[in-house]
């Protein structure tokens, strides 16, 4: 019969008559027939050998075969697995979104969330297999930049768990991906803008341990990473370019703590200061914002010094302002302080240390911040034209008038403007005239009048790039405008009352200390010499017999001095003493008659509080019993004496006018003034050794 005389059956039923050709007609059919047997039973001890060269039974060998191709075939199923179609995972994501928002199945939706969930750092473990290789990931992501537009505020959570993933730690393709991603989802959804620029500026300060570091990828540098914040940020703020209007307070709110490291402070601001590059129009509340951060730390910073100077000595505090680099930014280790090398443990204690840490981090940060903030500036100062300059000194004003001059005790920001300011006679007289407009303003409160005043009397007395005219010209219009002061309220003033007539007693402590730095460009032969650059010539070059002062000059003082105001009486000792000295060895006005007089008045002691400024014009306390009608005593607060944060006073060279003294009275040797200044004292001796008569401490 046909059906028996077929070789299908034959071949089937006997496997002596089969050969390998005939038996296994391919590759594929034999893998096949291989894995078969390796599913089924054991075979029996009876059983045919499938070769007719073998017949003691299956050897080893072909057990080992199939357990090998079992794994392969399994490992090339999880393989393609991973490595599906961008198309196909378009689809699955459109699906899944889909079946997520009308409510049916989210179990993709979850799927496709985990994969960007699942840290890539946790140790390869039994659940590594759980880790999406980076072809997974990334297509994903390709993904789900195709179907942006169905990441509405229901798919938040996936959204977020994007947002969070590790991305600047992986390759730059998958970099520029993510930046397209973010980019696209805010033009498509602006409800997602805030969240997606406050993920952005997290890093902007200190960067978290760990970032930059996946398994399987290069590590990446702090700086690096600082690069591409920026690239997402630009290129969000060139799609949407309103977005800045979000970003602002969003900068602000990230600002860090002042509890913050020094490197967490510096780092933002840096950042801070790029971000201008790409969006201009923030240049004035970014720098406004670095301003008033800075103002903060400052105040504090003369706060804790005044505290200290009693307790520690100089010489720690010296160790405590050294400079620190900032230039190894991307090491992960912490250097906070090292102030414990410089302690003494016998002496100290845990609460001393931590003092004296907070310290050294505050000086880091203003030191570190400031130098900045003059290489930023710098520019247009050095290279601008004249609107350019302008442009630049504006921002620069607008700042000390709203944060730096209402400010108590300020001690270093204000040396941006008193820099800078000194770029030219024009920006000199910009500065000066902003000044003596608040000083005249009747709007402004008396306190903010008294601060203007001190600003301009120590800018005109300190400022070394100040022409001699308008030394001259701004002591005439303060002599004028405290003469109007004298005129409108002498008739009413019974005598010497801080509280009462504060602005009449700043404006004679300004003049009087222009008088002690300048007098030599308000005599008459500078008025007569006049070519707009101030006196500097050495003292060698004066004949102290012939030097005589304009009329206008000992006018204005004589008026002041000896009106029932009594300003010597209200005015800081320190400077007051200093301006009898001059005057009587100029014999331009003899006035210890009169002080003389005042002590007579009822008062206690004074305690001296030596600052980082000039130790000549040191602040000076009086405490007043009760019942003077003297009130307080104006504080010796000039905010432009010498500067002295170690990394970023390197921009002030050249800017001041040091403290000379009197004369042929306090001339002495260039090797003795650190000597001086070490000594401290506060008498009145006209000797080598005075410490008045230097600049540094």
């Amino acid at each position: 019969m046909p059906l028996a005389s077929s070789p299908v059956p034959s071949i089937l039923k006997s496997s002596k008559t089969t050969s390998r050709t005939t038996a296994v007609p391919s590759i594929a059919g034999k893998k096949r027939t291989m894995i078969e047997m390796d599913f089924s039973s054991q075979p029996s001890s009876s059983s045919p050998p499938s070769d007719a060269g073998s017949r003691d039974g299956p050897p080893p060998l072909k057990r080992a075969r199939v357990q090998f191709d079992a794994t392969a075939e399994k490992g090339k199923q999880n393989e393609k697995q991973r490595e599906k179609s961008v198309a196909l995972i378009r689809e699955e994501i459109r699906r899944a979104i889909q079946r997520h928002v009308s409510g049916t199945d989210s179990e993709g939706y979850d799927q496709i969330k985990e994969i960007f969930t699942i840290d890539p750092k946790k140790p390869h473990d039994d659940d590594s297999s759980e880790i999406p290789s980076p072809t997974t990931i990334k297509r994903h992501l390709t993904g789900l930049l195709s179907n942006i537009s169905a990441l509405d505020r229901n798919c938040s959570g996936l959204v977020n768990a994007v947002l969070s993933s590790e991305w600047l730690g992986r390759d730059e393709s998958y970099v520029k991906l993510f930046v397209r991603f973010s980019g696209n989802l805010c033009a498509a959804h602006t409800g997602y803008l805030r969240s997606v620029l406050k993920m952005l500026v997290n890093y902007f300060g200190e960067v978290p341990k760990g970032t930059g570091r996946i398994p399987g990828y290069s590590n990446v540098s702090h700086e690096e990473i600082y690069e591409r914040v920026h690239m997402a940020l630009r290129y969000i703020m060139q799609l949407l370019p309103a977005g800045s209007g979000t970003l602002s307070p969003i900068l602000s709110a990230q600002f860090p703590f002042d509890t913050d490291s020094a490197r967490a402070n510096v780092a933002y601001t840096r950042n801070l200061l790029k971000i201008i590059d790409y969006a201009p129009e923030l240049r004035a509340e970014i720098s406004a914002l670095i301003t008033e951060r800075l103002v903060k730390i400052d105040v504090q910073i003369q706060i804790d010094m005044e505290e200290f100077e009693d307790e520690v000595g100089e010489d720690l505090l010296e160790d405590l302002s050294r400079p620190v680099d900032f230039s190894t930014v991307d090491d992960d280790d912490d250097d906070d302080s090292d102030v414990e090398s410089i302690i003494s443990d016998d002496d100290t204690t845990d609460v001393d240390t931590r003092r004296l840490k907070t310290v050294k981090d505050n000086i880091c940060k203003i030191d570190s911040i400031i130098d900045q903030l003059f290489e930023f500036y710098s520019p247009p100062f050095n290279h601008g034209t004249a609107d350019e300059k302008n442009s630049a000194l504006d921002l620069l004003l607008a700042h000390f008038e709203s944060t730096v001059l209402p400010t108590y005790r300020s001690r270093h920001t204000q040396f941006l403007v008193f820099h800078f300011s000194q770029f030219s006679p024009d920006l000199v007289e910009r500065f000066a005239g902003t000044c003596t407009h608040i000083i005249f303003s009747k709007t402004q409160p008396a306190i903010v009048r008294q601060s203007a005043a001190a600003y301009l009397g120590s800018f005109i007395a300190r400022g070394k790039h100040v022409p001699s005219r308008v030394v001259r010209d701004i002591f005439e219009l303060l002599g004028d405008h405290i003469n109007v002061l004298r005129a409108t309220y002498e008739g009413s003033c019974r005598g010497p009352d801080l509280r009462r007539y504060g602005p009449f007693y700043a404006t004679t402590q300004a003049l009087l200390y222009i008088f002690c730095f300048r007098w030599r460009d308000l005599t008459t032969a500078a008025e007569e010499n006049d070519d707009g650059i101030p006196i500097l010539e050495d003292d060698d070059d004066f004949d102290m017999e012939d030097v005589t002062f304009p009329p206008i000059v000992k006018e204005i003082l004589h008026r002041a001095i000896y009106s029932r105001f009594n300003p010597l009486k209200v005015c800081s000792p320190a400077i007051v003493t200093e301006f009898a000295r001059i005057a009587h060895h100029l014999r331009f006005m003899y006035v210890y008659s009169l002080l003389e007089s005042n002590k007579r008045l009822r008062m206690s002691t004074f305690r001296s509080i030596t600052t980082l400024a000039d130790p000549r014009f040191s602040i000076v306390e009086r405490e007043i019993r009760a019942g003077n009608d003297g009130g307080d005593q104006l504080d010796a607060y000039f905010p432009f004496d010498p500067y002295q944060l170690p990394r970023s006073r390197r921009w002030l060279e050249g800017d001041y006018i040091e403290w000379r003294g009197i004369p042929g009275i306090d001339d002495r040797a260039d090797d003795d003034s650190s000597d001086s200044a070490e000594e401290g004292d506060n008498d009145d001796d006209n000797n080598d050794d005075d410490p008045t008569a230097t600049d540094e401490e």
